[in-house]
């Protein structure tokens, strides 16, 4: 399961735990309030209970964020002839704009 996943269900069941409790508590509350106190709370807690998942789904994410800025990068180079090898895509490209020498003889 991806840090992703784990994080959002714990903090999912972070807030269950503290509205159960909450709801629990015979305070003469009306029960919107109380889930909304539920969830200023579970926030609070998730800040500091939490700092290490929250620290693998940063980690994973800034992955995936330099892996699609090295892949940008690399068809940008491709795109302007900077690569040392061309693709495929590039020389049919050229044969249908008509760039390579034909013989009209």
């Amino acid at each position: 399961m991806s840090p992703m996943m784990k994080y959002s269900f714990a903090r999912v069941g972070l807030f269950v735990v503290v509205a159960a409790i909450l709801i629990a508590l015979p305070i003469p509350l009306n029960p919107l309030l109380k889930l909304m106190i539920a969830i200023i709370i579970s926030a609070l807690l998730a800040l500091v209970l939490l700092r290490g998942m929250r620290d693998q789904v940063a980690a994973q994410m800034a992955g995936a964020a330099q892996r699609r800025s090295d892949e940008k990068a690399r068809l940008r180079a491709a795109l302007s002839g900077d690569d040392e090898r061309p693709d495929a895509a590039g020389e049919a490209r050229r044969d249908a704009h008509g760039d390579q020498e034909t013989d009209t003889q």
